[in-house]
């Protein structure tokens, strides 16, 4: 399969203190969040002055992209969009059409299946051409990467690099926590049962054994909406709370959920939870995500290799069953499964 260029696909973020409740606004439109909520959150983005990390990284992921096509005597232009804010997704197929592309890759920066993480980018996609027109290039999304050898790899190596800002005294009885983002329990058999959650915990089981560790906990993060909805539990910093109780004397927290450390990742653990573990008397190490590695960068580029080139899929062998993967290559398993 050919293509004539990369659209790295994202959620979005604001990049000022102006744009922070538009953009919250964006996401949260049509969900009936109260507005004390929004101004809850929004405080967390001036933390950083109004600024997510989210853009700048994924600006430093397509410079690595580019660097690695380079390394492999390649070249393909890449284009950003996202979902919620500038660069919007819908301008930057616009863009792609002005410059005469036909068909082009979509790597959307999530790992996962079920619907926040591939059906709803799917939308995106679609919502994007159809804003383009009659000469909209086709957009064929790359798969999910949440058992990629890579990946595996990044978040191995992370937690081994946390783990080494630990006391040495308290390495070796550290408890590895892993965590993702929660999702209310309606969402979670949206796309088939448990899909979402059965991958995560299928990605933690491979970095764990990858790193060393026969024990560890998944719980779940960044929870919104009314407190009377139900969201997968238990929660990040309840569950510090129990470690605390027990007798735990320092966490190694993996953001498995994440590929970058934007504001769920640098308020919500780096912030918050650092703070509730540094009151409970817990060292407290923080793995970080894959970002703008270059590694990440490489398995951008051989997702896009299995299509062109026509190669197996790269993936770790964990436990069985391995959890559906949400959508296929064209995106149609993922609409019929997921709808809209």
């Amino acid at each position: 399969m050919r293509f004539d260029a990369l659209l790295l696909l994202s959620f979005g973020g604001p990049e000022g203190p102006e744009q922070v409740m538009p953009f919250l606004e964006n996401v949260t439109r049509g969900r009936g969040i109260p507005r004390e909520r929004l101004e809850s959150v929004a405080e967390h983005y001036l933390h950083f002055g109004g600024v997510s990390p989210i853009n700048g990284i994924n600006r430093e992921l397509i410079s690595a992209i580019e660097a690695e096509l380079a390394h492999r005597g390649e070249s393909l232009p890449v284009y950003f969009g996202n979902r919620n804010w500038e660069p919007y997704v819908e301008d930057a197929v616009a863009a792609m059409r002005d410059n005469g592309i036909r068909r082009a890759a979509v790597f959307s920066t999530s790992a996962w299946g079920g619907y926040s993480g591939c059906a709803q980018y799917q939308e995106d996609i679609a919502r994007g051409r159809a804003a383009a027109g009659p000469d909209a290039p086709e957009l064929v999304k790359l798969r999910q990467f949440f058992d990629h050898p890579l990946l595996i790899e990044m978040f191995s190596d992370a937690i081994a690099d946390a783990a080494a800002t630990l006391p040495a005294d308290l390495r070796d009885d550290a408890r590895l926590v892993f965590t993702a983002h929660s999702i209310p329990l309606r969402a979670a058999n949206r796309c088939g049962p448990d899909l979402y959650e059965r991958q995560v915990g299928y990605t933690a089981a491979l970095v764990a054994a990858a790193a060393g560790y026969r024990e560890y906990d998944q719980v779940w993060q960044s929870r919104s909406g009314p407190p009377q909805v139900p969201w997968l539990e238990p929660d990040v910093g309840d569950h510090l709370t129990t470690l605390a109780a027990n007798g735990t004397r320092a966490v190694i927290v993996c953001p498995i959920g994440f590929v970058a450390d934007h504001i769920e990742v640098v308020w919500d653990l780096d912030s918050e939870l650092a703070e509730q573990a540094a009151e409970a008397g817990i060292a407290f190490a923080r793995a970080s995500t894959p970002n703008a590695s270059p590694r990440f960068a490489q398995l951008v580029v051989d997702l896009i290799d299995e299509l062109r080139l026509d190669r197996p899929a790269q993936r770790v062998a964990g436990p069985n069953p391995v959890p559906g993967y949400g959508c296929s290559v064209n995106g149609a398993f993922c609409t019929e499964l997921c709808g809209s």
